[in-house]
């Protein structure tokens, strides 16, 4: 892949717009106008864990479990409960979507920056969405607030196998929730009341396994929660490869396509959003094939030295006995 960028490169912004024959396209080269002109070289870290197994994309029965499954990977999550007025109780669904996978995002980044698992919220959190580009009012606001308390409600455990080592981490997210209150009408209210503190089991792993990723990319591509999955993954994947690796379209459906029933609508769906990730990964090296696609070693998106630049997190390379293959 990369043909979206020789485009623009060969026939400019207006010209590679006016080609684009679908949709799809149209996406992918807007996101890599967008990413190409970004200067913010800002870099966040995600757990290794999330790049292998990811939230559901759309919204669940709120009692309803996640379950994703693949062959090295199991991740589940289970919906909390919400006391309610007058005794009982209810459950608060699991985290889902775009917005939910960038509240991750924006704690395990500050987790790692700061070096501690208590991440201070409110404004850090408001300015970083603003970063992004998401508006923090009306829906958005909705939306971030009941993905803060979905996460900050539900209880995950990640088990990877590799050969005779395993890996397991079995804990909330965080240790105390993030509480959320509506902005006053001068728009500067906090999104939430107090910092929000990631279980020490979590954070541990997050420190032992943490992959960088470009904001830049992040940004790019913010509103498509499959899109940024692909990158997070392509991200983990790419820079350990030694040869080419072919991931076959049941693999990829059981990693990416869990909600699709039949693999030609997945693989449809999924082909898109790989134009889309690729656009913000230049050097990403991906063929597709009738069996499915192939990666080829690529450079990291984060250069080692701006990865130190991101704080205390350990080189990615320490990703790679435990977590190397999917």
């Amino acid at each position: 892949m990369g043909d979206v960028h020789r485009l623009i490169e060969g026939v400019g912004r207006q010209e590679a717009l006016r080609q684009a024959e679908t949709d799809a396209d149209r996406k992918a080269v807007e996101a890599a106008l967008s990413y190409l002109g970004d200067e913010d070289a800002g870099v966040g870290f995600l757990y290794s864990g999330w790049c292998q197994a990811a939230l559901p994309h759309r919204k669940l029965a709120d009692d309803a479990v996640w379950r994703l499954e693949t062959e090295k990977v199991a991740l589940l999550v289970e919906p909390g409960r919400r006391a309610i007025p007058g005794g009982g109780t209810v459950f608060v669904g699991v985290p889902y979507g775009s917005r939910a996978r960038l509240i991750l995002l924006f704690l395990q980044s500050e987790a790692l920056r700061t070096n501690s698992r208590d991440i201070e919220l409110g404004r850090s959190l408001t300015a970083w969405l603003r970063r992004l580009d998401i508006p923090v009012g009306g829906k958005s606001f909705r939306d971030v607030r009941e993905q803060a308390e979905r996460l900050s409600r539900c209880h995950l455990s990640f088990h990877v196998q590799q050969g005779s080592r395993a890996g397991l981490v079995n804990q909330s997210i965080v240790d105390n929730a993030m509480f959320v209150h509506e902005p006053d009408q001068a728009g500067q209210g906090s999104l939430f009341i107090e910092t929000a503190r990631l279980s020490e089991t979590f954070f541990e792993q997050l420190k032992k396994h943490p992959v960088p990723l470009e904001e830049a990319a992040i940004r790019a591509i913010s509103n498509n929660s499959q899109a940024l999955d692909i990158y997070c993954w392509l991200a983990y994947r790419l820079h350990v490869l030694t040869g080419a690796k072919p991931i076959t379209w049941r693999a990829l459906h059981a990693q990416f396509g869990s909600s699709y029933k039949r693999l030609d609508h997945f693989r449809e769906r999924f082909l898109d959003s790989l134009k889309v990730a690729a656009a913000v990964y230049p050097a990403a090296d991906i063929e597709i094939d009738a069996k499915g696609i192939i990666l080829k070693p690529a450079r990291p998106p984060v250069a080692p030295k701006l990865h130190a630049l991101g704080g205390p997190a350990k080189s990615q390379g320490s990703v790679a006995p435990l977590f190397g293959t999917v």
